[in-house]
C-alpha cells in the first residue's frame, strides 16, 4: 500500500479504505499501519473482488497490489481455521516472504495463520507448518507444486487463488507449475490474477481458467511505465564503465539497482565500482539462498546503496527507497523494461531509470520506446565541470547541515583555542579543512569549474569528462605503480590519489585508473609521470605507512629502462635506489636494459636477439 493519493480517472477522488465493506478488524490494521486512503488499483480491485468475482489487474510493480488482493482474500478466510482456504503464488522467494508479511501485517488482529513455501531450502518446517493446519499459503509455483504431487498440501477446500506478477511467472517457465496448480484446485474458487503486462500465454490462462473476469487497468497501457522518469545514454562498450561511474558521482540517489546481462559481467562490474570507493553489491544466480537475503538485509538496512544484479535475481525485488534504476545492459524486450524500472518510484516516490545504449543497439531501443508509447529524453554523461560542481555543492550542504546540527557551539570554541595558540587566521583554518574534506572525498579542489561545451558532433557518443577519448584514456595508463596493499589494509581510491597528488605533487589529472584487491593495489600512470616519480622518490607514505614505489611487473615489461625498484637504468645511482621501509622486495631484480639496446637492430636479428635474452633470463632466473 502507498500513501499517496496518486489516482486514475475512474477511480473516485475521495474515497477512503473506511468506505469498503471490510471487517473493522482490517480496517484497524490498516489504520495501525497508517494509511487511510487507498491506491487507483486498490480502490478499483477490492469493490470487485468482495463480491467474489474473477478478476484480471493490469498493475505495475509498487502500485499497492498486494493489498488490492490481500483485504479481500483476508475478509473472505476471516473465520481462520486449519484447511487451505487462500493461495497466493508468486514468482520469486522474495516476493513470496513479502506479500506474507503484508498479509500477517494485515491480518495482526484475526486468527489466521499464514505460511510461506518456497524452493531453495528443507522441507521440514514447511511440511509441519502445513500438517499443523493454515489458512493461507503464499508459495512459488515449483515448490507448491511439489508439494501438491507429495499430498501435502491439499486445495480441497480453497476459495480464492491469486497469480500475483503472472508476466514474471511466465517470463521465468513456470507457467506449466501454475496450470498443473489451477488445475489441482476446485471449481468455484476465486482467481485474481495481477500482471504488469498480458502476453498472449497469460491472456490464454485468463480465457481458460477465469469465469467471466473483470478486467481493472487503472494505468494508461498495459506497459505501465509512465510513472517513472526515464532517459538514455548513448555510448560505447569502453566507456560504458566511466559513463556510468560519472552517473554514480552527480547522481542525487538513495539506492540504485544496476541491471546487467549476465552473471559474470554482474560480478566483474560490481568488482569495478568497488575498487572505485562505491559501497556495492552483488546478486546474481550463483548466490546461496543465504548471501541473497544478506544481500537484500544490507540494501534494505541502508548499509550498501548501489546493487548490480540480473534480471532473475532481481525479480520480486521490493525495496521502496531505490531512486534509481540504471539499464548497464539494454533490456531483451519490452517486458523486461518495464520489471526492470519498476523497482524505482513505488509507494507514491520519485524515481529516475537511465539505460545506457550503444550505436548497434538504438534499433532495439526504438522498438522498446515504440511499444512503451513515448519519448524518452537523451540525457549525456556529466563531464569534469558537472561532477567538480556536484561535488563541491554535496560538500557545502553537508557544511551547512553541521552548522544547524547541535555540538556546533564546541567546535567554534575550539576553532578559538586553536587560533589563539597557533596564530593562524579563521581562512586559512576554513581553506585547510576544506582541503581536507574535499581530498576525504577524493577530489581535487585545484581544478577550476569551467562550463560543460557542446559536442562538435551530434552523433558522438557520449564517454564522460570533457570528451575524452579512448586514446585519452590509454594514455593515462601507459604504465602501473603496483603498491602491497589494499581494501583489507584500509586503504581506499581516494587514499592513493591524495598519496600522489599532495605527497608527490602529481597534478590529479595525470592518475589514471586504480585498481584495488585484498591486499594489492595498481594505479595507472602516463609512462613519463611515472618515469619522472621514480627518479625523484623510492617511497610514498600512504595514511602514515611507508610504500616502496615500483612499477607492476607487466609494466616493467613494457617499460625499457626503469627496473623493478624504479632505478633508471640510464643513471648509476638514483635516489629511486633500494627498497624503502615500508615495502617488500619484488620476486627478483632486472635491469630491462637487453631489450632497449635491440631497438634499432633489424627485424630478423631482432627477433633472434630476443629468443635467446629471452632464454638466458629464464636460465638466470631458474638459477636464483
Amino acid at each position: 500500500m502507498a500513501r499517496s493519493n496518486q489516482r486514475s480517472q475512474d477511480t473516485p477522488p475521495s474515497i477512503l479504505f473506511s468506505d469498503l465493506d471490510l471487517d473493522p478488524r482490517l480496517l484497524r490494521a490498516v489504520s495501525d499501519l497508517g494509511f487511510e486512503s487507498p491506491t487507483p488499483i486498490q480502490a478499483a480491485a477490492i469493490p470487485r473482488l468482495l463480491l467474489g468475482k474473477d478478476t484480471i489487474g493490469g498493475a505495475r510493480t509498487g502500485s499497492g497490489k498486494t493489498a488490492a488482493f490481500g483485504l479481500p482474500l483476508l475478509e473472505r478466510v476471516k473465520p481462520g481455521g486449519r484447511e487451505v482456504k487462500a493461495l497466493v503464488l508468486a514468482p520469486t522467494r522474495e516476493l513470496a516472504r513479502q506479500v506474507s508479511a503484508a498479509l500477517d501485517d494485515l491480518a495482526r488482529h484475526m486468527p489466521i495463520k499464514i505460511l510461506t513455501i518456497y524452493g531453495g531450502v528443507g522441507y521440514r518446517d514447511q511440511l509441519r507448518g502445513l500438517k499443523s493446519g493454515v489458512s493461507v499459503v503464499v508459495g512459488t509455483p515449483g515448490r507448491v507444486k511439489d508439494l501438491l504431487s507429495r499430498g501435502a498440501l491439499d486445495l480441497s477446500s480453497l476459495e480464492v487463488l491469486v497469480l500475483d506478477e503472472a508476466d514474471e511467472m511466465l517470463q521465468m517457465g513456470f507457467i506449466e507449475d501454475i496450470e498443473e496448480v489451477l488445475e489441482a484446485s476446485p471449481e468455484g474458487r476465486q482467481i485474481a490474477l495481477f500482471s504488469a503486462t498480458m502476453p498472449p500465454p497469460i491472456k490464454r490462462i485468463a480465457k481458460r481458467y477465469l469465469d467471466n473476469p473483470e478486467q481493472i487497468q487503472v494505468e494508461d497501457d498495459a506497459l505501465s511505465a509512465s510513472h517513472v522518469t526515464q532517459a538514455w545514454i548513448k555510448t560505447s562498450h569502453r566507456r560504458k564503465l566511466e559513463a556510468l561511474e560519472r552517473v554514480l558521482m552527480v547522481a542525487k540517489r538513495d539506492a540504485v539497482i544496476v541491471f546487467a546481462r549476465t552473471r559474470a559481467r554482474v560480478a566483474e562490474l560490481a568488482g569495478e565500482l568497488a575498487t572505485r570507493g562505491f559501497s556495492v553489491d552483488a546478486l546474481h544466480g550463483d548466490l546461496g539462498q543465504s548471501a541473497r537475503e544478506t544481500v537484500l538485509a544490507r540494501l534494505r538496512a541502508k548499509q550498501v546503496n548501489i546493487v548490480v544484479a540480473t534480471d532473475v535475481a532481481a525479480r520480486g525485488l521490493d525495496v521502496n527507497h531505490i531512486s534509481h534504476v540504471i539499464n548497464f545492459d539494454l533490456p531483451e524486450n519490452s517486458e523486461t523494461h518495464v520489471h526492470r524500472i519498476g523497482r524505482t518510484a513505488r509507494a507514491g516516490r520519485e524515481g529516475l531509470a537511465i539505460t545506457f545504449v550503444t550505436q548497434n543497439e538504438m534499433g532495439k531501443f526504438k522498438r522498446i520506446q515504440r511499444d512503451l508509447g513515448e519519448r524518452i529524453d537523451r540525457m549525456s554523461v556529466p563531464d569534469d565541470a558537472a561532477v567538480m560542481a556536484f561535488q563541491r555543492q554535496r560538500l557545502v550542504d553537508e557544511l551547512d547541515e553541521a552548522m544547524d546540527a547541535s555540538g556546533a557551539e564546541h567546535a567554534e570554541a575550539w576553532l578559538e583555542e586553536v587560533l589563539q595558540t597557533t596564530g593562524w587566521s579563521a581562512p586559512d583554518v576554513a581553506a585547510a579543512a576544506l582541503s581536507l574534506l574535499a581530498l576525504e572525498r577524493n577530489f581535487d579542489l585545484r581544478s577550476k569549474v569551467k562550463p560543460q561545451q557542446k559536442s562538435s558532433s551530434r552523433n558522438e557518443d557520449d564517454g564522460g569528462g570533457n570528451e575524452k577519448t579512448d586514446e585519452d584514456f590509454a594514455h593515462l595508463n601507459e604504465v602501473e605503480l603496483f603498491f602491497a596493499a589494499g581494501r583489507r589494509d584500509g586503504l581506499r581510491p581516494a587514499d592513493f590519489v591524495g598519496a600522489l597528488c599532495n605527497e608527490a605533487g602529481l597534478p590529479s589529472s595525470t592518475i589514471g585508473r586504480i585498481t584495488m584487491g585484498s591486499h594489492k593495489a595498481f594505479v595507472g600512470l602516463p609512462r613519463r609521470v611515472a618515469d619522472h616519480l621514480l627518479r625523484e622518490r623510492a617511497t610514498l607514505e600512504i595514511r602514515g605507512k611507508v610504500h616502496t614505489l615500483k612499477l607492476s611487473f607487466q609494466s616493467q615489461e613494457q617499460t625499457p629502462g626503469i627496473d623493478a625498484d624504479g632505478d633508471a637504468s640510464t643513471s648509476s645511482g638514483g635516489s629511486g635506489g633500494g627498497a624503502g621501509k615500508g615495502g617488500g622486495k619484488p620476486p627478483f631484480r632486472r635491469r630491462l636494459t637487453g631489450r632497449s639496446r635491440d631497438h634499432d637492430k633489424p627485424r630478423g636479428k631482432k627477433k633472434k636477439s630476443n629468443k635467446k635474452n629471452k632464454n638466458k633470463g629464464k636460465r638466470k632466473h631458474s638459477k636464483n
